[in-house]
């Protein structure tokens, strides 16, 4: 599933969640390592819409890779690390 045309912006999403302080340091609102990071604040980053980057950080999500937590009227990602873990060894098996 990673390998569809928007791939490359999901794989950039987990790259910047691995470390969520530096690629979005203007939210300091909460804890985002604890916390995780808003769709918001993920499609203000690449500049695109609300939608299109909450559709990305949803597949993820479905995927395993994110979890997700609402909070209020927001939903927050952070890395599963485990399952992603999971997922490379199985692409490395070529499963």
């Amino acid at each position: 599933m990673l390998r569809t045309p928007a791939h490359d912006t999901r794989l950039r999403i987990l790259e910047w969640l691995k470390d969520p302080v530096a690629h979005f340091p203007h939210r300091r609102h909460t804890d985002l390592v604890a916390d995780g990071v808003c769709a918001e604040a993920v499609a203000e980053k690449p500049g695109v819409h609300r939608s299109v980057a909450r559709t990305h950080l949803t597949l993820l999500a479905d995927l395993g890779m994110l979890r997700a937590e609402r909070v209020r009227r927001r939903t927050y990602y952070r890395r599963d690390e485990a399952r992603i873990a999971e997922v490379a060894r199985l692409f490395e098996k070529g499963r």
